[in-house]
């Protein structure tokens, strides 16, 4: 994968309580989802420029703006720096 980033499952672990359960279409990797938004906010490139690892520009935009609208990403990066727990990517 290069120099992208992935959350690891015990990172995944500690934000899980954020996701809503799945419904309707198959859902997409929640790891996936956050490690590309991570990666985007860390590295700068537009969303469309996304490693193709991450899945879908589309589908890591859209649950970006839907999490960031509901408060939902600042908690999910505040849980992933809590200082109770090593931070993903150091």
């Amino acid at each position: 994968m290069g120099d992208t980033f992935m959350l690891s499952e015990e990172g995944l672990a500690r934000i899980e309580p954020f996701f809503p359960l799945p419904r309707g279409v198959a859902p997409v990797d929640d790891c996936k989802v956050i490690s590309g938004t991570i990666h985007v906010i860390r590295n700068g490139p537009r969303w469309r420029d996304a490693p193709l690892e991450y899945g879908s520009c589309k589908a890591l935009y859209n649950r970006f703006k839907r999490w960031s609208g509901k408060g939902l990403f600042d908690k999910i990066l505040s849980r992933l720096s809590a200082k109770d727990g090593p931070r993903e990517g150091d």
